[in-house]
């Protein structure tokens, strides 16, 4: 079960994105574009979606994810219920959302950017180093 908490942590990580409150409501932009909202009692996110791909994702799993309410049915949109995804599934949802509204060349930088390597362990009887 996800929650705002946790797509907060993901979003606030990604260049040029920040967070803004309208109307009471958390949203994510890059520049003045909004790649992420959510509802007002932050159980249902909207994300930055291809129209022409939004019926089929709907469709593939009604229980996940919602058509838009009408208004919002012109732009690239579409909207998931946090409890019914994983983190995995949060992820990809969020950096597809960002990657639709950024820059290629960032999204690019962003996705070849390596991954910090983890720390050896410490050998037996030994303190793991600071």
């Amino acid at each position: 079960m996800m929650t705002i908490n946790d797509v907060r942590a993901l979003a606030a990580e990604l260049p040029r994105a920040y967070e803004v409150l309208v109307r009471d409501r958390v949203k994510f932009r890059v520049g003045r574009i909004v790649f992420l909202a959510f509802s007002a009692d932050e159980t249902v996110m909207g994300f930055g979606f291809p129209k022409e791909e939004r019926e089929a994702l709907v469709a593939s799993d009604p229980g996940k994810f919602l058509m838009p309410r009408a208004s919002d049915l012109r732009y690239n949109w579409a909207c998931v219920r946090l409890a019914a995804i994983s983190p995995a599934e949060m992820s990809e949802l969020v950096l597809d959302a960002w990657r639709m509204v950024v820059p290629k060349s960032v999204a690019a930088a962003y996705f070849a950017a390596p991954i910090p390597p983890a720390r050896p362990a410490a050998p037996p009887g030994r303190p793991p180093q600071a």
